[in-house]
């Protein structure tokens, strides 16, 4: 069989690295080993590279690195060349690679970097590009893009480590509260703070710095928040849209991987006009921002049905029950069947 070998990069030097094992796993073993063989590359949380052959379930158990298949690698840079390098002792063997599969999260994964080395080396590239990946992944530049287009954005404040406080203090009050701090370069709500007074900002900044060297305030939109993913390049499949019900707070990391006390509607509860309305504006946000392959496109549905734009997602939770394989599913769109197309995307296989 002429399978193609797809390289599937999971874990990273990231915050995110323990949910990137769960996507990971999941796309692993549901390829479609008739069409693709993966070829499972790991990358630790100090930046150690490792081919791996064992037992896929090692990954979500985190203990992959304990396990004696494991072989350290690299990506060739020598363009079109399309090999990864495992290092045996003194020698050096060299498997072919037809694409690669960055299935990783936040930074050094999610904004660019590895986007970056797999385009240098002249490797088709399943999901969105350099350019596309570092916008998407930066809140201040990804607002200032989609406000240009027309599109609503929270009224926002961003700074560095060498702020002015008072101005700080100035917008907040201005603003109103509750407000969001959050890292203007982070993922799946690290570092994120809902903060309903003056009293507890200081502490949010400092919070947000841990994981940033940016920090963005932002306004509190009344209403709820909802998704839409998008699947494409040229012609764009869009899932139908989802909502997130909270019973308070907001959508932090424990909400999203544990719905504790919040839940996903898919299709979300609006109706049919205001979903078209979301739908369409995802699919702009996603031509705005250059995205290819696939994104989640997160969005602020308020009281008065105005669309507020969030965030995208390049390399949304890739797990079976994660929203974008829901609002895929919702559409019609098994999880293998997303798997397929965006890897046949990658290597030309469709627009």
């Amino acid at each position: 069989m002429n399978r193609k070998k797809i390289v599937v990069f999971f874990g990273g030097c990231s915050s995110e690295y323990s949910v990137s094992l769960e996507s990971a796993t999941s796309v692993i073993c549901n390829l479609n080993r008739e069409k693709y063989e993966p070829l499972p590359v790991g990358i630790t949380e100090s930046g150690k590279w490792y081919y791996f052959s064992g037992d896929v379930d090692k990954l979500k158990q985190d203990t992959w690195q304990q396990d004696g298949s494991c072989v350290p690698c690299a990506l060739s840079p020598d363009r079109g060349e399309g090999k990864l390098l495992l290092f045996r002792g003194d020698r050096v063997e060299a498997l072919h690679i037809d694409a690669a599969f960055p299935v990783l999260h936040g930074k050094n994964g999610e904004d660019g970097t590895i986007q970056g080395l797999i385009e240098l080396a002249g490797i088709p590239l399943v999901g969105c590009g350099v350019l596309a990946s570092a916008l998407c992944m930066d809140k201040d530049r990804a607002h200032k893009l989609a406000e240009l287009s027309g599109i609503r954005v929270p009224r926002a404040m961003t700074f560095g480590a060498r702020y002015d406080l008072h101005k700080v203090l100035d917008f907040a009050e201005r603003t109103g509260y509750p407000l969001f701090v959050k890292p203007v370069k982070a993922g799946s709500s690290y570092g994120v703070t809902k903060v309903q007074d003056k009293e507890n900002l200081m502490e949010a900044i400092e919070l947000a710095f841990r994981y940033d060297d940016q920090v963005i305030v932002e306004e509190g939109i009344p209403g709820f928040e909802v998704g839409c993913a998008v699947m494409g390049t040229g012609q764009l499949t869009v899932g139908e849209v989802d909502e997130i019900e909270l019973a308070g707070g907001f959508f932090d990391y424990t909400e999203k991987y544990t719905l504790k006390t919040s839940a996903i509607h898919v299709p979300a509860r609006v109706d049919q006009e205001t979903s078209d309305r979301l739908k369409e504006t995802a699919k702009t946000l996603y031509q705005i921002l250059g995205c290819s392959g696939f994104a989640r496109v997160d969005m602020f549905l308020t009281p008065e049905k105005e669309i507020v734009f969030n965030e995208v997602n390049t390399i949304p939770g890739f797990t079976e029950h994660s929203r974008y394989p829901g609002m895929m599913k919702a559409a019609g769109i098994s999880f293998g069947e997303i798997l397929d197309r965006v890897v046949g995307l990658a290597l030309g296989e469709r627009s």
